[in-house]
């Protein structure tokens, strides 16, 4: 795992891809998430039962950060809840956006001022995608101005640099991208997971009250016997 060296260092610089890189990457992410749902059901059932089990009040508001396709929702109750959905891609928005009617799905970068005023939400979902933000602390002070006193932060984090994580990229991920596009897989994951799981909490704890932690598969507390860490946090 990525040795741990005094505070993080922000924003992060993120290797320049090629145009043929950019088109593997956006190819990829059509490829691997229901690939990722259908050959690998118990990493996606935590994906989204630890937020879901963790719901907004009756008639309250949730923010989605990072919705991608819109795989959370399916699990989510909307018939008492407003239901906001937030992505920087603008084809992700629009397939919420059609296959949730029901949804308001927003082309938004997080780590930049929301559109929502102070206050506003109830709950915040952020499902594998604080790692991807080479600019996090300004997304999370974003998230802690839109929620409410009191309201639920909830955080599912790969253990990125971990071994077990690590392990498993080696015989899942990796070697289908490899054999799809023919190229090496470092240069995707370099560019997608940026930050490590102490980064994220380091920052995650300067600005919410850890409420709860959980890893996945193991019940140890440990990044490098685990796969994923699901966080709930307040805004106290």
């Amino acid at each position: 795992m990525r040795g741990r060296k005094g505070e993080p260092q922000w924003p992060k610089t993120l290797p320049v891809l090629t145009e043929e890189q950019q088109q593997i990457s956006e190819d990829w992410y059509r490829v691997w998430l229901p690939e990722l749902a259908r050959k690998y059901k118990p990493i996606d059932w935590f994906h989204h039962t630890y937020p879901s089990r963790r719901p907004a009040p009756p008639g309250g508001r949730t923010l989605e950060i990072g919705s991608g396709f819109g795989n959370q929702i399916q699990y989510e109750d909307l018939t008492d809840q407003e239901y906001v959905a937030v992505d920087l891609r603008p084809e992700m928005t629009e397939a919420v956006t059609r296959d949730y009617p029901e949804v308001t799905a927003l082309t938004v970068d997080a780590q930049r001022e929301m559109p929502f005023p102070d206050g506003h939400f109830d709950r915040v979902l952020a499902v594998q995608v604080l790692e991807h933000m080479p600019n996090l602390p300004p997304a999370l002070d974003e998230i802690h101005r839109v929620m409410r006193p009191n309201a639920k932060f909830i955080v599912v984090i790969p253990c990125e640099g971990g071994r077990a994580y690590s392990l498993a990229r080696q015989i899942s991920s990796k070697p289908q991208f490899e054999k799809r596009y023919d190229t090496d897989f470092d240069w995707f994951v370099a560019s997608e997971h940026c930050n490590v799981p102490w980064e994220i909490e380091y920052e995650l704890r300067k600005r919410f009250r850890v409420a709860g932690r959980t890893f996945f598969p193991l019940l140890v507390p440990s990044v490098n016997a685990n796969l994923l860490i699901g966080l709930t946090l307040t805004r106290d």
